[in-house]
């Protein structure tokens, strides 16, 4: 049991950087991504050309996340943070099929003396030395890893997690092969690196004038097709959708809680103030009135909200405080008793597990011998590498680290911070049997045992019905051709959400349900919503007014979007006419601005790698036009993005030549930025390329 334990925890989730850094890869006791293909696709989340991966095993992932960002941040699974790992495995997913696939078409292998070699040899892979290293040489047991293989013969739970930490091994060198060709393929010539040397130091110093796009007025443009499509041809490429998107339209009806409600709340704590005060069962109150139910235990300073922390650790014991407003919560709490202890401890134990051991008594019995082996000099790194199963600390000689309060489930804690340095305890939790050895304690502040009773200030049932019957007065009147003419009679205000993603749980602002977002996906343009669905705090009714699919974007899709940018190239037509009149037998740029009713203005110290004009914006087309220039020579008329531009240079400040042994350490530095770059670049490449489904939208 402690063996595949170990594995099971150790090999599930190991994370790998692959590259320089760029791309991570979860491998391991990984999902399945290739699904055979007489299995019905109707489980099927996703594939990259044609390799799927199942819902059971995707989701299998999906709960191993969660139960990280859980870990990470406390509290309960929100289904943000299901949204979050739900992402997260897919582009796990997707990045480790395609380079997977693109692994198998150029020919990389591992073959079995290579393997071999990763596992038994002078330089084995980081992953075998994490789970095979022994504690007191640092190097791998090669006895231990034999006693696995053994085990794997007749054991099929091993046996899975042996198979699933070498292929891990595997894909971890495939990768680092693949890596090493991308950036064994990645160069920069001495002519690069003097280019990039000069575009950071070569100055400029010129005058400009400018005519502002927001000086035309946009009522003065009248729009054509020609316009809208010349724009559009320009700039198809940035029409291109990676994925399906819906517009939204929709109205919020708000219920969250008002004034009267804050005072129902209010009310009922303060009655409950009165309750706790006099209750002789504190756990059993808090258990039956809390909303959060945070355990009655002893608490330090700093692990309460600002409020209670300021009184509770002031106050005598028996003394109940609050109620106080934290965040929308009123807080009370019951001063039990208090009294001083360190600030942390540092500690090590060995976990024994009751069901392995004949039941808790057997272990407890157990623990009392080990215990009296350590008291009486035993090696405590030893015992716990033979009896622990805790798979974090056995080979660690069970050390558990530095910890303050709050860090440990409350049995352990006051089993290590209630004892003394040097003291062996035996202690029982809900994880099993301990036996915890109290290495050192450090500092010494006052705590308090509180018993916390918490009430969230919620809508009560008027609020709600009222803002209910508001918005169903709009979902009756509506349908797919009135929506905006209903809203403007009932006093509503519609919002837009342009480009919802099928994976979104978010319209602007607000966090929707799922089933809003797979709706939309079901529905066709102009269609209302089926029911009026329930936010955090408001009703909402919505309709979709736009499908952009996948791919390229016609026109007529992009047409609102775009027609901004389409005025400024009407206006840059317009601009560009004056601005050459003016430069029509002008000798200089004061002339230039003279005729434009405007004053040159002087920029100095300008580089090519950092196109800025101070105070005006960034400006690639003019900046650049100025490198290419002849000192003391107006230039053409320039469409900028702020407006058009004339300039004239008046002078360069060449940098000092550049030593060999910087442009080598020059070319260096670009090389490796652009094998940074060159991963970002592949994967878009790869996925450009790749035929991708994704299912999601119909599982979560």
């Amino acid at each position: 049991m402690g063996l595949m334990s170990y594995l099971r925890n150790r090999a599930g989730l190991v994370i790998f950087v692959i590259g320089l850094a760029i791309v991570a890869f979860l491998l391991g006791d990984i999902i399945n991504m290739g699904t055979p293909f007489w299995r019905s696709s109707q489980s099927e989340v996703g594939s990259v050309n044609g390799e799927g991966v199942d819902y059971n095993a995707f989701n299998q992932q999906v709960d191993q996340a969660n139960a990280m960002y859980q870990q990470q941040m406390g509290g309960s699974v929100t289904p943000q943070m299901r949204g979050f790992a739900v992402q997260q495995v897919w582009n796990q997913f997707i990045s480790q099929e395609l380079l997977k696939q693109e692994i198998e078409k150029i020919g990389i292998e591992v073959g079995k003396a290579e393997l071999n070699s990763l596992i038994f040899g002078n330089n084995p892979s980081q992953q075998i030395l994490q789970q095979f290293a022994n504690p007191e040489t640092g190097k791998v047991d090669a006895a231990y890893i034999n006693s696995v293989i053994e085990q794997a013969k007749t054991n099929p739970e091993v046996s899975q997690q042996w198979n699933a930490l070498l292929e891990s091994v595997k894909n971890e060198r495939l990768n680092e092969k693949y890596s090493n060709l991308v950036n064994n393929s990645i160069y920069t010539t001495s002519l690069e690196a003097e280019y990039d040397y000069n575009s950071r130091n070569k100055l400029a110093n010129f005058k400009y004038v400018m005519l502002d796009y927001a000086s035309v007025n946009d009522a003065e443009i009248k729009l054509t097709d020609a316009d809208y499509k010349e724009y559009y041809d320009k700039n198809k490429n940035a029409f291109k959708n990676a994925e399906e998107t819906r517009s939204i339209e929709y109205v919020l009806f708000n219920a969250s809680p008002n004034a009267a409600d804050t005072a129902t709340v209010l009310a009922n704590i303060q009655k409950l103030k009165t309750e706790l005060q006099a209750s002789t069962m504190d756990s059993s109150f808090v258990s039956l009135n809390s909303d959060n139910k945070y355990p009655v235990k002893y608490y330090s300073k700093g692990q309460l909200s600002p409020a209670l922390d300021s009184t509770a650790f002031n106050v005598a014991a028996g003394t109940t405080v609050g109620p106080y407003l934290s965040q929308g919560v009123y807080e009370i709490a019951k001063v039990i008793d208090t009294k001083f202890s360190p600030d942390s401890v540092t500690a090590s134990h060995i976990l024994l597990n009751p069901a392995t051991e004949g039941g808790v008594d057997k272990a407890l019995k157990k623990a009392d011998s080990i215990k009296n082996l350590i008291v009486n000099g035993g090696n405590m790194a030893a015992l716990a590498v033979e009896f622990s199963v805790d798979p974090g600390s056995k080979n660690n000689g069970g050390e558990l680290g530095t910890f303050t309060r709050g860090r440990m489930i409350p049995e352990f804690e006051e089993a290590a911070f209630g004892g003394k340095a040097g003291d062996v305890v035996v202690v029982n939790s809900s994880y099993g049997v301990h036996v915890l050895k109290i290495e050192k304690q450090v500092g010494n502040s006052k705590i308090a045992k509180l018993a916390i009773v918490d009430k969230a200030i919620v809508a009560g049932k008027e609020t709600t019905d009222a803002a209910y019957a508001k918005a169903n007065t709009f979902f009756t009147a509506v349908n797919k051709d009135n929506f905006a003419d209903i809203a403007k009679q009932q006093n509503v205000v519609p919002q837009t959400n342009e480009r919802t993603l099928a994976m979104d749980n978010m319209l602007g602002a607000v966090e929707v349900p799922r089933e809003l977002v797979r709706w939309a996906y079901e529905a066709k343009v102009g269609d209302v919503t089926d029911k009026i669905y329930e936010t955090e705090t408001d009703f909402i009714v919505a309709r979709v007014t736009g499908v952009q699919s996948k791919g390229q974007q016609s026109l007529e899709a992009v047409k609102t979007l775009i027609e901004p940018v389409v005025k400024n190239l009407v206006k840059a037509r317009m601009l560009k006419e004056k601005v050459n009149n003016a430069l029509n037998g002008a000798s200089s740029i004061d002339q230039v601005a003279q005729k434009l009713g405007k004053n040159a203005l002087t920029v100095e110290n300008i580089v090519l790698a950092n196109p800025v004009i101070p105070g005006v914006a960034v400006e690639n087309a003019v900046v650049g036009t100025v490198f290419g220039l002849q000192p003391n020579k107006p230039s053409k008329a320039i469409e900028g993005k702020q407006g058009v531009y004339a300039v004239q240079v008046n002078g360069f400040v060449n940098p000092k030549a550049i030593a060999a042994e910087e442009l080598a350490a020059q070319q260096k530095q670009i090389t490796a930025a652009k094998a940074q770059r060159s991963w970002s670049v592949i994967f878009k490449a790869l996925q450009d390329n790749a035929k991708i489904v994704d299912n999601r939208i119909k599982f979560y």
